[in-house]
C-alpha cells in the first residue's frame, strides 16, 4: 500500500516560487513558513488579504463559511489562504509582496504554562515557557491551539523577545468562548501548542517619530509589548511615548504597572486611562477621564496626531473608530499599524 503523501508542493504560477505545504497545515501559513512574503491581516477568514486563484489540484476548504469569501469567489476559483489545505500538489496565483516576509519564520511549538496573573476580573496574564528563545517582534502575535480539535486562537504577546523562551499572552475571558474557557481552565504546568509569530503591526523603531499606542480591552497585550519595547530600547529613549487604555468601568483599567518602571515613566512615557460607562465613574468616585478612549487621545493630542507613530488594537467597534478618527485628522495611513481581527 502506498503511503499517503506528508507534504504538497505549491507552485505560484505568478512569481515561479513553490513551497512545500504539511498536510495538516494551510497555503497561507505554509507560505509564510518558507519564508514568502504572503499578504495577510487576519489570519482567519475575515479580511479577504490572503485571496488565490487555484490553478490546478485539490484543495480541502476549512471554513466554507468564512466571511471573507463571496459567492463570485467560489465562481472564478478564489480561494482564502489561510482557510484551503492542498491534498495534492498545487498551481496557484498568488501576490507576493516584500513587505510582508516574515522577520521571524512561524513555526508550531509547545510551551508549558508557568504562571498566570489577574489583571481584572476578566483579563489574565498567561506566562508559557518553550524550550527555544521566543523570536518575534513587539505587537505580533500566536495562534494558540487548544483543546483535540483544535481550537485556533490568535493572541498577542505582551512581553518582548527573550532568549530565556518565555512568552506572555494578556488574554480577556469572553461569556461562553469556547477558547478563553479552556485557557481560563489551565493550571501551571500543563502543556499547549501554538504557532507563530504572525502580525503586522509590530513596532518600527527606525521611525524618528514619537509613540502613540491605543488599546481597548485585552488590547492591552500588543501595545504593552511595544511600549516595554521602546521603554527600554537606549535608542529610542528620547522618544515620548502616549499610552491610553479604554475600559467601560473603573474596575476594567489596568496596564499601568507594566509602564511604571520604564525609563522615563511620568516625563516622556504617560499613561492615560478612559472609563466609558459616566455613569460607573460617577458611582465609583473614578476622577480620570471618561467617554471613548479615540476621543480622549484625539481631545489631549489634536493636530499632534499627525506627527506620531501609532499603533492600536482591541475590539472591532473600538479599531474602526480609532482609525475613523485618525483618518479625519489626515493621518498618513503608513504612520497606522493595527492588525484586523474578526
Amino acid at each position: 500500500m502506498t503511503e499517503p503523501k506528508k507534504t504538497f508542493l505549491i507552485t505560484n504560477a505568478s512569481t515561479d516560487d513553490a513551497f512545500e505545504q504539511a498536510r495538516d497545515d494551510c497555503v497561507l501559513r505554509a507560505a509564510l513558513r518558507a519564508g514568502l512574503g504572503y499578504p495577510y491581516e487576519c489570519n482567519s477568514g475575515g479580511c479577504g488579504s490572503c485571496k488565490f486563484t487555484l490553478v490546478s489540484g485539490d484543495v480541502e476548504v476549512l471554513w466554507k463559511d468564512a466571511p471573507a469569501r463571496r459567492e463570485r469567489d467560489a465562481e472564478n476559483n478564489r480561494y482564502l489562504g489561510c482557510q484551503t489545505r492542498a491534498l495534492s500538489d498545487l498551481t496557484v496565483e498568488a501576490r507576493i509582496v516584500p513587505k510582508f516576509v516574515p522577520k521571524h519564520l512561524p513555526a508550531v511549538r509547545r510551551a508549558r504554562l508557568d504562571a498566570v496573573t489577574d489583571l481584572t476580573s476578566d483579563i489574565r496574564e498567561f506566562s508559557f515557557a518553550s524550550d527555544a528563545p521566543a523570536a518575534f517582534l513587539p505587537g505580533q502575535y500566536a495562534i494558540l491551539l487548544l483543546g483535540e480539535e483544535p481550537t485556533r486562537r490568535c493572541y498577542s504577546m505582551s512581553n518582548v523577545p527573550n532568549e530565556q523562551g518565555l512568552w506572555l499572552f494578556q488574554i480577556k475571558r469572553v461569556a461562553d468562548g469556547v477558547a478563553s474557557d479552556q485557557l481560563f481552565s489551565l493550571e501551571p504546568g500543563d502543556e499547549i501548542s501554538f504557532d507563530g509569530p504572525y502580525g503586522m503591526a509590530y513596532v518600527r523603531p527606525e521611525t524618528p517619530r514619537d509613540v502613540l499606542c491605543i488599546a481597548g480591552g485585552s488590547g492591552l497585550s500588543p501595545m504593552v509589548s511595544i511600549a516595554r519595547s521602546v521603554g527600554l530600547d537606549e535608542a529610542q529613549g528620547s522618544k515620548r511615548l502616549y499610552f491610553f487604555y479604554g475600559g467601560r468601568t473603573a474596575a476594567d483599567i489596568c496596564g499601568e504597572n507594566y509602564l511604571t518602571d520604564l525609563p522615563g515613566f511620568g516625563e516622556r512615557i504617560t499613561y492615560h486611562p478612559v472609563v466609558s460607562e459616566p455613569d460607573d465613574a460617577k458611582s465609583t468616585g473614578w476622577s480620570g477621564a471618561t467617554g471613548f478612549v479615540h476621543e480622549e487621545a484625539d481631545r489631549e493630542l489634536g493636530d499632534a496626531l499627525k506627527e506620531l507613530e501609532i499603533y492600536f488594537a482591541g475590539p472591532p467597534p473600538m479599531a474602526a473608530a480609532v482609525q475613523k478618527m485618525l483618518m479625519g485628522r489626515e493621518v498618513p495611513f503608513g504612520q497606522l499599524h493595527f492588525d484586523r481581527f474578526f
